[in-house]
């Protein structure tokens, strides 16, 4: 997975077509609130921004590519984890142990206080961790949320260590090749 980044001049760097993608989020990126994500990491050292900032480049390619909404795709993908806290320790604070089911309620309640939001982005992040939300998605664009959502979290999570895995497969594969032709 390619990181992609927002430097202090607003210029996005990192992946295809970013110049249209930071136009569909400039606004959110550079709010107050969203810079907030930055305080809070969401998995392995990754924060909750820079999450968000992948989930939404991602919604906005693919959205594009299949003809969807992919402004609204990619400003879902900025808004689906604005929920402000770090889930690490949130139950020991709160005693809420179902933050993988709430927080998409918590995200959407700050996204409407700050933002003015499509019916469409509603939906995305109200439903972004489908299937643990027990509602499915209805539009295509929310399918395509609760994908980059799991793919991004798992590729944060592993680290380096999904390189590792993918490194000793081809050495796997190259091996399996040199005997097969022996």
């Amino acid at each position: 997975m390619k990181r992609i980044h927002i430097n202090e001049n607003g210029r996005v760097s990192g992946g295809e077509d970013c110049e249209g993608f930071y136009e569909c989020i400039k606004d959110l990126a550079s709010h107050p609130v969203v810079q907030e994500m930055k305080n809070y990491i969401q998995h392995g050292t990754t924060t909750c921004y820079q999450h968000c900032l992948q989930v939404a480049y991602y919604n906005y390619r693919i959205c594009r590519r299949l003809g969807l909404d992919a402004r609204s795709a990619a400003r879902a993908g900025m808004l689906h984890d604005l929920f402000l806290y770090d889930w690490h320790d949130h139950a020991k604070k709160t005693g809420n142990h179902f933050h993988g089911y709430t927080h998409p309620g918590e995200a959407l309640k700050n996204a409407r206080k700050h933002f003015v939001l499509t019916v469409l982005e509603e939906e995305m992040i109200k439903k972004h961790m489908w299937p643990l939300t027990p509602v499915p998605p209805v539009r295509a664009e929310s399918f395509v949320i609760c994908m980059t959502d799991k793919y991004c979290s798992i590729c944060e999570t592993a680290g380096d260590r999904h390189r590792m895995f993918y490194q000793r497969f081809a050495l796997y594969r190259k091996l399996i090749h040199l005997f097969q032709g022996a």
